[in-house]
């Protein structure tokens, strides 16, 4: 059953100093943009929240630019965007390949990047790639801005640090060296909500020593949150044999059942994918 929509009261800032002003004025509010979870909600009848802040016509949010060695991505930036971005698909190609995975053209031209890190479900597909490139979250209020690393960004399903007059500005992703590798097993080939998600950076270490760059390596759908998996990859840095390291990830691992797959499922995949990975790096 569809929510009523006449009790509900939505802001409409004419900058980002005003929606800040708002956040810290009139709140509590809830931030959107693209809507693409947000409407479903509505639809459904789930949607408790009354009172919103119409972010999408915030056009400096949208700005992709290089600052520096870094690639700095605004929150409003869609899927789309991302797609056609030549800066992102120089530095960061698969990033371009987890847009290109999220739902059919009318989401990839509504949804945000922000949107994806704001919400905070494990099961987004942008997320494990800003995961494994060591990614940071700029988040700005009216009085103040900082940087969270993406490791430390998420505190548990669908929570993070920011706080409710903050909102979600930019993700800046520093410079990514070595072969990038991204796969998303869903039920279908499109359109599907990822059953589990990898993205991992191989810094591409001729020699693998003791003090040799390790991989990095990230996993969506597995846990409340996106997870890195650091004994993994200092035992693929190490020179572990591939097995060795799959045994690895399902000691580090802990998936759960769902409606949309089980745990041994997950663990299967998640290793198999671990596969592809390093053994991808002897191709190429």
């Amino acid at each position: 059953m569809q929510s009523a929509i006449s009790h509900r009261v939505l802001l409409e800032p004419r900058s980002l100093a005003d929606a800040l002003r708002m956040l810290r004025d009139e709140g509590p509010l809830v931030p959107m943009a693209g809507c693409t979870d947000l409407y479903v909600a509505l639809n459904f009848g789930t949607l408790k929240d009354t009172r919103f802040l119409n972010l999408w016509r915030l056009a400096p949010l949208r700005t992709i630019a290089a600052r520096g060695d870094a690639l700095s991505i605004g929150a409003l930036a869609t899927y789309t965007d991302i797609i056609r971005s030549p800066l992102v698909r120089a530095r960061l190609p698969m990033l371009v390949d987890a847009a290109r995975e999220i739902g059919a053209a009318q989401i990839q031209n509504r949804g945000t990047i922000g949107g994806n890190v704001a919400n905070a479900s494990p099961a987004g597909d942008t997320l494990p790639v800003l995961l494994a490139t060591d990614a940071s979250v700029v988040l700005r209020s009216a009085g103040a801005a900082r940087r969270v690393p993406f490791t430390s960004f998420y505190t548990g399903y669908r929570r993070s640090v920011m706080r409710p007059d903050e909102l979600v500005v930019a993700l800046e992703i520093p410079a990514v060296r070595g072969r990038q590798f991204f796969r998303k097993v869903g039920t279908r080939a499109a359109q599907a909500i990822s059953k589990v998600v990898m993205a991992a950076v191989d810094p591409g270490t001729a020699q693998r020593r003791a003090d040799a760059a390790p991989p990095r390596i990230a996993l969506g759908s597995i846990a409340p949150t996106v997870v890195r998996l650091p004994r993994t990859e200092r035992a693929l840095s190490q020179g572990a044999s591939i097995a060795e390291a799959q045994e690895t990830l399902l000691r580090e691992i802990t998936p759960i059942d769902d409606m949309r797959s089980t745990a041994e499922y997950r663990r299967r995949v998640a290793a198999n994918l671990l596969a592809r990975f390093w053994i991808g790096r002897d191709r190429g």
